[in-house]
């Protein structure tokens, strides 16, 4: 098989998938059409509607841009049909029913942003910061009738470091799914439409990534220090833990926490107590004090702690829960 041979749809919405199409567009893969999400409603009242990240470069770059409101939707379907695709790429989109995913002759292949079988689902990027991961990466497998447990082509390690917030492992995955998605294509070319794939093995606990809501990235005070520390990273910049903030009168006002840096100072107050001095906010988790380093109020624009000092009275009879 030939790499003139492939054509190709694409399916994805966000930034992160950008980095993969325009790699497919780089590397000269023919994309006979791209498949996205329709235009969402935005502004006070919704009466703009904001194209995807994907359907803005596709159409810079004249490919052919597929909306439907529902994958299984007959006229969509014809459509999808029409383009004669022998392979579609997936990456950040959508679940597909069998009738879409098993359209091609060579199958569709998603770039998944995490080392399966560990976290299948919708957020693998934040719950594996959440869960103070050292490494993650990124995976290629063939869809099937299940989320995310097609059989693996492909897998690129990514190391998290420390002190990494979900958009530093954002970005680095997003240039390494472009990567992995070009040497998929190179197995498949040089494997006649066929590269070797291989069941996925779960050994030991799996974690999962389901979506996240607003509900999800309230803080627990009651876990240690650590874990909030690896909780708030793992949400920032967005969609941000957050917490909400006590005065003395019981008055309580959300406060979104982005960055925090761990200490070994044990806490002498109660959980989520609040210590500060002139430069420094801590909160009190279970075991030790975690320092609070950037955060926002509602309806406030995003301050380091020195800033949200000079504007507070008496914080030692404040709290967080």
């Amino acid at each position: 098989m030939k790499k003139e041979d492939l054509r190709i749809v694409f399916m994805g919405t966000p930034e992160f998938a950008v980095q993969t199409l325009k790699a497919l567009i780089d590397n000269d893969y023919h994309v006979v059409a791209v498949v996205t999400q329709p235009d969402k409603p935005v502004g006070r009242h919704g009466s703009v509607l904001q194209p995807s990240a994907v359907k803005q470069f596709a159409l810079a770059h004249q490919l052919p841009v597929l909306q439907p409101e529902k994958m299984k939707d007959p006229d969509f379907v014809e459509a999808l049909r029409s383009y004669d695709a022998n392979l579609q790429v997936v990456v950040a989109f959508r679940m597909l029913p069998e009738v879409v995913w098993a359209m091609p002759s060579l199958g569709t292949f998603n770039v998944h942003a995490a080392l399966l079988p560990q976290y299948r689902g919708a957020a693998p990027i934040n719950w594996a910061v959440i869960n103070g991961e050292t490494r993650t990466g990124v995976t290629t497998f063939f869809l099937d009738h299940d989320i995310d447990t097609g059989r693996i082509i492909m897998q690129l390690p990514f190391d998290i470091p420390d002190d990494a917030d979900a958009a530093y492992v954002y970005d680095g995955l997003m240039n390494l799914g472009a990567e992995i998605c070009i040497q998929t294509l190179e197995r498949i070319v040089q494997a006649d439409g066929h590269p070797e794939s291989v069941e996925q093995c779960a050994d030991g606990e799996l974690h999962a990534a389901p979506k996240i809501f607003k509900e999800t990235c309230q803080i627990d005070w009651n876990s240690s220090a650590r874990q909030v520390y690896n909780f708030v990273r793992g949400l920032s910049p967005s969609p941000g833990a957050w917490t909400t903030l006590k005065s003395p009168e019981g008055n309580g006002v959300v406060m979104k926490i982005f960055r925090t840096t761990k200490t070994s100072m044990s806490g002498t107050g109660r959980v989520g107590q609040i210590v500060a001095d002139r430069k420094h906010l801590y909160v009190t988790a279970s075991d030790e004090l975690l320092q609070i380093d950037e955060l926002q109020l509602a309806g406030k624009k995003r301050m380091d702690a020195a800033a949200f000092l000079n504007g507070m009275k008496n914080l030692e009879n404040y709290f967080v829960v």
